[in-house]
C-alpha cells in the first residue's frame, strides 16, 4: 500500500520585487547624498590651467573674482573699497587668501583686489588653478 503524504512539498522562491524596492531606496539615498556633497553656493569661474600642490584640509578665506571683474569674499559679493574690511573682519590667524579668479577677468582687477587685501591683512597668497 502507498502512503500520500499529507503536504506536498514545494520548492522556495525567491521573490524578487522586495530585492528591486531596496535597491532603488539605495541609489535615490546615494544620489542625494552625493548632490549634498556639491558645493552649489560656489560663483562660477573658470581657473587657469596649471600644476599646482593640493592644500592642506583646512580652508583658508577665499576671494574670488569673475569675468566681469566682480569680487567676492567666501562668495558674499563686495566692492572694491570694501574689501580691506571685510578682509580684515574673517580673515583667520595664518593670514593665508586663496585668489580665485576668472581666466577672462582683467589683471588690473585682480591686482587692485589683491593689494585691498593686503592691506586689509592677508600676507599669502595662494592662487587658485584648475589642475590637469
Amino acid at each position: 500500500m502507498k502512503l500520500r503524504r499529507s503536504r506536498a512539498s514545494k520548492r522556495g522562491r525567491i521573490e524578487i520585487i522586495p530585492m528591486i524596492d531596496v535597491m532603488f531606496f539605495l541609489l535615490a539615498t546615494f544620489m542625494l547624498a552625493s548632490l549634498a556633497m556639491q558645493r552649489l553656493d560656489a560663483v562660477k569661474i573658470n581657473l587657469p590651467s596649471g600644476q599646482a600642490e593640493r592644500m592642506s584640509e583646512s580652508e583658508p578665506l577665499t576671494m574670488s573674482i569673475d569675468q566681469k571683474n566682480g569680487i567676492f569674499i567666501d562668495h558674499s559679493p563686495v566692492r572694491l573699497n570694501q574689501v580691506e574690511g571685510s578682509v580684515r573682519k574673517l580673515l583667520k590667524a595664518d593670514k593665508n587668501l586663496v585668489i580665485a579668479a576668472d581666466d577672462a577677468a582683467a589683471q588690473g582687477a585682480v591686482v587692485q583686489a589683491m593689494l585691498a587685501a593686503r592691506r586689509g591683512g592677508a600676507e599669502h597668497f595662494l592662487i587658485a588653478v584648475h589642475r590637469e
